[in-house]
């Protein structure tokens, strides 16, 4: 489909969508599907739950945010089940502001925008359907023409709840144009739409001497007020402020807490009463989730003023930490990068990785549990396997510290740093040296650390730096070695038949001279010292991958070479030693003879085919692990 053909799809699909009729046939839609008379927090829980759940390691990850928030499962799943889900079942909590609280460029932003254009997108499918009465500006719920003395009855028959009273604009059409008879009452279906300020308000503060309330309720119509002679009569007052706009939907007050005092009182009868007050009115019904985000700094200020006691009482603050998982925090910078125009510029393979290892090593705290350094840590974290720990270990590391991750250096700094090596002239490549030099010299203009800051900061890229070397001593090495996996496998496979042989105190059959053999206690031993195994800790590994193995069988499931990260691990380093004096030599060559040259190019070769090198990146990859082999 070329571009006008997608828009007049988009267009027809509207069109499909549109409904209209009487509030009569809106009741008669109800009693098929109640759905449509949920309140804005139910709908916005189903519209995350619509994505999906899955569970992992006993933690619930909501698919929804997945494309847009990265490393912060924990979070999210905080965030959903304990307000999210409360609300849409009526729970108290939904009579409360939602307070999204953390460091700068966090991703609280990000996750505000999630919600805002995933509401726009259900409100078009069946399941997120909702309708409004035709020409109210405030798109209110059809459910408010019942009179109050009969909504019990309803509410039995249908099925429903019904909150709320008709704004003034309804209340007056009603009279004048329905002679008060409701059934006749026009009803619409609503797209919620940001653009078209239907569902969704927004609100950012500013200068408090040139902000206006009306700004969020409304104001007079001066240009009518002559004609209808009173400031009480609706016809003479727009209801255009963003509270009256994100009714049904969602409201957003963009760094709340700098907002000034009077633009917040309004909020305390709305998230308890779920109504404000607006011109010479009554209250006017609104259900509309408020959600707000500020950093720390200002919500301690905030609620070390005794006069916010109030307002404090009727929100519910979500941490939003950074992310600290560094597979994570690779996605973060990609996705930032891809949004430029530098894509043209070739990012060697490990080079963002070496930058979240710096990140996230800023944002950890020092664990008290003896033997968990800080790189220990965020390879739990991130979903390692580290000798000696199990997951109870990582929950155990992550409930140490509630405030882990409030701190540390945000994604915007690094970016920015990135974005600096990228933009040097002339660049065909850059590479993890580039990108830790070009974060290493931004510590000088970053105003906001100390000193002391400063020398961790430096000490942390030095760690980056140890990390990354390996990263590519092991990429080299795996590159030498000509169809590696299969070399990996030959020898797992070996060291398991080796093992067996051992536990089961049985010999080995020859596979060329059929002849029976002793388990080859030299071959395992030296797969077993790659990963410090020690001679007394050798049989109980040994017994631990024979359960393993059993296990699987049990499961109906082969033991493959990358089930078991540790003896993969042995397996790799063993075939690197076997190979390292190799890599060496050729690597290192000033003046390599034809054979040497010969490799080098079908190293290469394989870096820039199977692990994503460049002929630029490859290269000199292959001159810098040279380097790195010979000190």
């Amino acid at each position: 489909m070329d571009i006008f053909e997608r828009v007049a799809a988009y267009r027809a699909e509207s069109d499909r969508l549109a409904w209209s009729g009487t509030f009569k046939e809106y009741i008669e839609l109800l009693k098929k599907d109640p759905s449509p008379a949920k309140t804005a927090h139910a709908r916005v829980y189903d519209m995350i739950e619509s994505y999906g759940v899955e569970e992992v390691n006993g933690q619930k990850r909501y698919k929804f945010f997945e494309q847009e928030i990265f490393g912060l499962d924990r979070a999210v799943e905080k965030l959903v089940e304990e307000y999210f889900h409360s609300a849409a079942r009526r729970l108290d909590v939904r009579k409360r502001i939602l307070l999204l609280m953390g460091p700068v460029s966090g991703g609280k932003s990000t996750l505000v925008t999630l919600l805002k254009r995933g509401l726009e997108k259900f409100s078009r499918t069946d399941r997120g359907a909702l309708y409004a009465i035709e020409g109210c500006p405030m798109h209110e719920d059809p459910l408010h023409l019942i009179p109050l003395e009969l909504r019990s009855e309803v509410e039995q028959e249908l099925g429903i709840r019904i909150e709320g009273n008709l704004c003034p604009v309804c209340q007056m059409k009603l009279k004048t144009e329905y002679d008060n008879n409701i059934e006749h009452v026009r009803v619409v279906r609503l797209e919620i739409s940001e653009d078209a300020r239907v569902g969704i308000g927004t609100f950012s503060p500013s200068d408090p001497k040139s902000q206006d309330i009306a700004d969020l309720t409304g104001s007079i119509d001066f240009s009518t007020i002559t004609e209808y002679g009173s400031e009480s009569d609706p016809r003479a007052y727009r209801f255009d402020g963003e509270l009256n706009k994100a009714n049904r939907g969602l409201m957003e007050f963009q760094e709340m807490l700098k907002c000034d005092e009077k633009f917040l009182w309004n909020l305390l009868s709305l998230t308890q009463e779920g109504n404000f007050k607006a011109g010479r009115f009554a209250l006017i019904s609104a259900d509309e989730l408020i959600v707000a985000h500020t950093n720390e700094t200002e919500y301690k200020a905030f609620i070390a003023n005794k006069k916010n006691e109030a307002l404090q009482s009727r929100m519910i603050v979500m941490p939003i930490p950074y992310n600290l998982k560094v597979s994570q925090e690779e996605k973060i910078y990609s996705k930032l990068i891809s949004q430029s125009d530098m894509n043209h510029i070739h990012i060697a393979p490990h080079s963002l990785r070496a930058a979240a290892i710096f990140s996230i090593l800023t944002r950890l705290k020092d664990s008290k549990k003896q033997g968990v350094d800080l790189l220990k840590k965020m390879r739990l974290y991130d979903g390692e396997e580290v000798e000696g720990y199990k997951i109870a270990d990582l929950k155990e590391l992550q409930n140490e510290y509630l405030d882990e991750g409030m701190s540390g250096v945000d994604p915007r700094y690094v970016i920015n740093r990135i974005s600096s090596a990228l933009i040097k002239q002339d660049l065909q490549c850059i590479n993890a040296l580039d990108i830790l030099r070009a974060i290493k010299d931004g510590l000088d203009q970053h105003a906001s650390i100390t000193r002391e800051e400063r020398e961790r900061y430096l000490n942390f890229i030095a760690i980056a730096r140890k990390e990354y070397d390996e990263l590519a001593k092991k990429e080299v090495q795996k590159a030498f070695v000509y169809s590696f996996e299969e070399s990996a496998r030959t020898l797992f496979e070996n060291y398991l038949d080796n093992i067996e042989a051992f536990c089961n105190w049985s010999r080995i059959r020859d596979p060329l001279t059929d002849e029976e053999l002793d388990p080859d206690e030299r071959l395992m031993r030296s797969i077993e010292e790659q990963i410090g195994i020690s001679e007394n800790a050798k049989k109980a590994f040994r017994e631990e991958i024979l359960i393993r193995i059993s296990s699987y069988s049990r499961k109906g499931r082969k033991f493959e070479y990358n089930d078991h990260d540790r003896l993969r691990e042995a397996i790799e380093k063993k075939l690197f030693v076997d190979l390292k004096d190799i890599v060496k030599i050729t690597t290192s060559t000033k003046t390599p003879d034809e054979n040497q040259l010969k490799r080098i190019n079908e190293v290469s070769k394989r870096l820039i085919e199977n692990h994503g090198y460049c002929p630029v990146c490859a290269n000199e990859l292959l001159r810098y692990v040279g380097s790195l082999l010979n000190r």
